[in-house]
C-alpha cells in the first residue's frame, strides 16, 4: 500500500496526516499534532515560523519510528494570505507577521488612497480586508521600510515551509489567490496594483500550478531524519481549497462549509464573481485545486469559543466539549445574539468581556454564565451562516438544498445541529480531516495514481463516513432569525 504525508498547518494547530492508499479505498492515520499561535512582541504578532519547520521534522521523525519509511511524497497546506521574506541569498530575513496584527488596519488604510476597494475587487475578485498580503505589504513598507530593500523574494507560507524542504521557490495558485495580488481569472500577479502602491513586483515569486512536483527534499534534510530523498508536490496550498476537494459533492446545489478557526462558506464557479452586490455583501472568489474558483465568505469560526476558553482556563475553570454540550443545553436559547464578525471580535484583550458590552450596547440581556456565553456564540455563529448562504443563492440564481461541512469544527455537533436548524437544510458533515484527504488527494493525482477530482471524491465517499443532520425547530429559528437580524445592529444586514 503506498503512502504520502499530508501536513495540515492550521491557524492554531498543525499535523501530520499519513494517507494510504490501496488502489481503491484512502486510510488515514495521525502522526504528530502540534499547537501554533502567533507570539506577541512589541505590539505585533508574528509565526514562529522555525518551530512550525521543527515540529514538521520532528513529525517526520515520528512517522519513521512507525514503520512509516517508505513514503511517496509530501504536500503542505496552511492558511491564507501570510508570507515570509527571503534575502538574495535565500535566507529568511525575519518571522513572518501574522494576520493578526494590529497594524495591518492602518496599513489598509493608507493604501485605499492611493487605490479603491472597487477597483482592487474587480481586477482580483478578491474581498479587501486588513489580513490581505497586499496590505501586510503596505505596513511594512510604511513601519519597517528597510526589510523590504533587504527582501529578495516572497513566499507565502505553504510555499515557505515547502522552500525549507526542497530549496524551490514558487507560490501555489490557490494560496496565491487569497493575496489580493491575483489577476481574476489568471493565474498572473496583478502589478499594476502593487506599482501604484509603490512595491516591487519582483517580489513575488512565479505561480505555479497545483497537483504538480515542485523538487525533492534537499540532501540535508534526508540525512538530518535519515531517509531517502521524498517529492515534495505542489498540492492545493489553502487549507479551504485542499478541503473542499475532498468535500463529497453531489451537484451544483451543495453548499461548501470548511470548518475551523475561521469558517468559510462557499460554492464553486468556473469564473471569479465580481459584481456590485458580491462586493458589498463581503464575499471573496479564491482558487481551486482544479485552477476554477469558489465564491465564498470568510466568516468567524471557532476563533469566539477558543478565546472564551482562553479566559476560562486563565481563571482555573476547566472545560471539554462534553461539559461546553451540557452547560450549552442548561442556558435558555435565543437569549442574545452578536455579529460574530464585526471587528471587535478580531482580536480582542478579553473575548467574554467584549461579548458582553456588545450584548449591553444592543439592549440584549448579558450572557454571563459559560452556558450563557456558548449559547450566544453558536447560535449567533449559524444564524449568520444562513445569512451568508441566502446570500449565495442570490449571486448564483441557484437553490442551495443542502450544506457539505468539513473541517475540525465539525467535531462541535451543536454547531452542525444548530447550522442545519437555522439554515433549513441538510447537513453532511465530514470528513473531520477534509484538508489533510485534500491534501493527498493533490499528491495522488499529481502522482498517477488517481485519475482526477471526480474519481477521488469518489473514493472519498466510501473511505471516510459522514455524518447528517436534519433541521429541526423551525418555527422557532425563523423568529430568531428575525432578531438576530434586528440586534447585531449592522447596516450590511
Amino acid at each position: 500500500m503506498k503512502k504520502v504525508w499530508a501536513f495540515d498547518i492550521g491557524a492554531s494547530n498543525g499535523r501530520l496526516m499519513l494517507n494510504s492508499f490501496d488502489g481503491e479505498k484512502m486510510y488515514l492515520e495521525e502522526i504528530h499534532r502540534f499547537p501554533n499561535h502567533p507570539v506577541h512582541v512589541t505590539d505585533n504578532y508574528y509565526w514562529d515560523i522555525l518551530n512550525i519547520f521543527s515540529e514538521m521534522k520532528k513529525a517526520i521523525q515520528v512517522s519513521i519510528q512507525k514503520g512509516h519509511e517508505k513514503v511517496e511524497s509530501m504536500g503542505i497546506d496552511t492558511w491564507g494570505v501570510d508570507f515570509g521574506l527571503l534575502s538574495k541569498t535565500g535566507e529568511l530575513l525575519a518571522n513572518p507577521y501574522s494576520y493578526r496584527n494590529p497594524q495591518n488596519a492602518k496599513g489598509m488604510e493608507d493604501a485605499l488612497q492611493h487605490i479603491t476597494s472597487e477597483e482592487l475587487f474587480t481586477l482580483t475578485g478578491v474581498e479587501t480586508a486588513p489580513i490581505n498580503t497586499i496590505f501586510q505589504l503596505y505596513t511594512i513598507k510604511q513601519n519597517n521600510p528597510e526589510l523590504l530593500e533587504r527582501a529578495d523574494t516572497l513566499l507565502l507560507t505553504p510555499n515557505l515551509l515547502a522552500y525549507l524542504f526542497c530549496d524551490v521557490k514558487n507560490n501555489e495558485f490557490t494560496i496565491s489567490s487569497t493575496t489580493q495580488m491575483l489577476r481574476g481569472g489568471t493565474a498572473e500577479w496583478e502589478t499594476g496594483i502593487l506599482r501604484k502602491l509603490g512595491i516591487t513586483s519582483e517580489l513575488l515569486a512565479p505561480v505555479t500550478k497545483p497537483l504538480t512536483i515542485a523538487g525533492d527534499t534537499l540532501p540535508a534534510i534526508n540525512k538530518e531524519l535519515q531517509i531517502d530523498p521524498v517529492k515534495v508536490i505542489n498540492v492545493a496550498g489553502h487549507d479551504t481549497a485542499s478541503a473542499l476537494a475532498a468535500l463529497p459533492l453531489e451537484d451544483n446545489q451543495s453548499v461548501f462549509m470548511s470548518c475551523g478557526t475561521w469558517v468559510l462558506i462557499g460554492v464553486p464557479v468556473d469564473q471569479p464573481v465580481t459584481e456590485d452586490k458580491a462586493m458589498q455583501w463581503g464575499f471573496t472568489n479564491e482558487g481551486t485545486i482544479e485552477g476554477k474558483y469558489r465564491l465564498q465568505k470568510n466568516n468567524m469560526g471557532m476563533w469566539l469559543l477558543q478565546q472564551c476558553r482562553v479566559i476560562w482556563e486563565r481563571e482555573g475553570i476547566e472545560t471539554d466539549f462534553e461539559k461546553e454540550n451540557y452547560l450549552f443545553e442548561e442556558a435558555a436559547p435565543f437569549r442574545s445574539f452578536i455579529n460574530p464578525d464585526d471587528p471587535r471580535f478580531f482580536n480582542p484583550a478579553n473575548m467574554i468581556a467584549e461579548m458582553q458590552e456588545y450584548c449591553q450596547e444592543t439592549s440584549q440581556p448579558i450572557p454571563e454564565t459559560q452556558g450563557e456565553i456558548i449559547r450566544c456564540i453558536l447560535e449567533s455563529l449559524a444564524l449568520k451562516y444562513y445569512w451568508v448562504i441566502n446570500r449565495l443563492e442570490k449571486l448564483t440564481s441557484k437553490k442551495l438544498k443542502r450544506i457539505h461541512m468539513g473541517g475540525g469544527a465539525i467535531r462541535n455537533e451543536k454547531l452542525c445541529q444548530l447550522t442545519a436548524n437555522a439554515t433549513n437544510r441538510e447537513v453532511v458533515a465530514g470528513p473531520v480531516e477534509a484538508s489533510s484527504i485534500g491534501n493527498a488527494i493533490g499528491q495522488w493525482i499529481a502522482l498517477g495514481e488517481i485519475e482526477n477530482i471526480q474519481k477521488a471524491r469518489e473514493i472519498v465517499q466510501h473511505s471516510f463516513s459522514v455524518k447528517h443532520y436534519q433541521p429541526t425547530e423551525l418555527a422557532s429559528w425563523q423568529s430568531a432569525y428575525e432578531r438576530f437580524v434586528r440586534f447585531v445592529n449592522d447596516t450590511s444586514y
